[in-house]
């Protein structure tokens, strides 16, 4: 069995080694990587890889969002160059694991039938303390399962969606987000060999600035382009344009308070598999005290606010239910009062009828 990944990769010089290293270590044969033009020395650490035979190294330097069709091909070159049976299409801050962890991706790959053709793969998002700069991989170390509700209020519009991982094919087409392919899934691994993601989207100030301001100017120049449902860049690009994005990149973050809770309530569960295994390409740096001070106080008045809002807006919903309710009741009682006088009309018709009924009857 050869298992491949494909990555299209831009500016991920904090991450992608260790990405690299533990996908190797959980047995993955092959490696096709394209650089997207990377300016932070992601280049030079993809040609280093590729010196040593350990990558299929590929450039394309367009930002115009070309994911799908870029990443559509290293698919199937996975399949008609290096024979792939099982193809995972991932970014350079996903971390695939079994769930089980005494088996290696390679282990589980080899016991997942062919005939499923693809499945879905939930993607969990590691969160822990903002810093300014870091992979954060001892700092990063929560596994994010907080409501919908408490999403809103950090500012996340909702958890991840899942990727798509499917058999090796010569036409298979990867849609945008490596969240959907061609190929309709016939079935999913059982239990003791399902698969999740372990995904690290906002290590740093430094990396998420970056992260929203490349990826804003590629949607910007490809119009054509509509980002996924559960895509906050877009928003986030404006933030940054307003010079307003640092308190929500606080606000995005658990406060210790919030991660006291979550290990109670079993929202943010410690998960030290990543910190464990691998060493953070960048160390943490974290923000002046003064910065941090006010930014927290910022973001903390930012989900205040959201509070607020969404008081306001469940009170307005409150006030518009009871109104419905209210013009409901009238209706029926109208309706019933129409029914009724519908009732008596019909009833005198009847008797009138009657009436005539028996003067002919006594005519005759």
């Amino acid at each position: 069995m050869k298992l491949a990944m494909t990555i299209m990769v831009r500016d991920e010089a904090d991450i992608i080694a260790a990405m690299l290293d533990h996908h190797e270590a959980q047995g993955v044969d092959t490696f096709i990587v394209t650089d997207n033009g990377s300016v932070d020395g992601t280049t030079e650490i993809l040609e280093r890889y590729a010196a040593e035979g350990r990558i299929d190294l590929r450039h394309d330097p367009v930002h115009r969002k070309q994911q799908a069709p870029v990443v559509t091909q290293m698919a199937r070159d996975a399949y008609t160059r290096y024979g792939a049976d099982w193809v995972i299409n991932a970014d350079a801050d996903e971390f695939f694991l079994p769930v089980d962890r005494t088996k290696t991706l390679h282990e589980v790959f080899e016991q997942i039938p062919k005939t499923y053709l693809s499945f879905l793969v939930p993607v969990v998002n590691l969160t822990g303390a903002p810093a300014k700069d870091g992979t954060g991989f001892d700092r990063l170390v929560y596994r994010d399962a907080r409501t919908q509700d408490q999403l809103e209020l950090a500012g996340v519009r909702a958890h991840p969606t899942p990727d798509a991982v499917h058999i090796g094919s010569p036409d298979i087409d990867v849609i945008q987000g490596n969240h959907f392919v061609s190929l309709a899934s016939q079935g999913s691994p059982p239990p003791e060999l399902a698969i999740e993601v372990l995904h690290l989207p906002w290590r740093s100030w430094k990396q998420y600035k970056n992260k929203v301001e490349i990826s804003g100017r590629a949607y910007e120049s490809n119009p054509e382009l509509t980002p996924s449902p559960n895509h906050h860049g877009m928003r986030d690009y404006a933030r940054l344009k307003a010079g307003a994005l640092l308190p929500y990149y606080f606000m995005r973050h658990p406060t210790p308070e919030e991660l006291e809770q979550g290990a109670v309530d079993g929202t943010l569960v410690r998960d030290d598999v990543l910190a464990d295994a691998l060493t953070a390409p960048v160390p943490d740096a974290d923000f002046d005290k003064a910065t941090r001070k006010a930014q927290l106080a910022f973001s903390e008045a930012l989900r205040y606010d959201r509070v607020q809002r969404a008081k306001r807006i469940a009170s307005g919903f409150e006030d518009r239910l009871e109104a419905a309710a209210e013009r409901e009741a009238d209706l029926a009682a109208r309706l019933a009062l129409v029914e009724g006088e519908a009732a008596a009309l019909r009833s005198r018709r009847v008797v009138r009828a009657t009436d005539r009924l028996a003067r002919l009857v006594r005519r005759r």
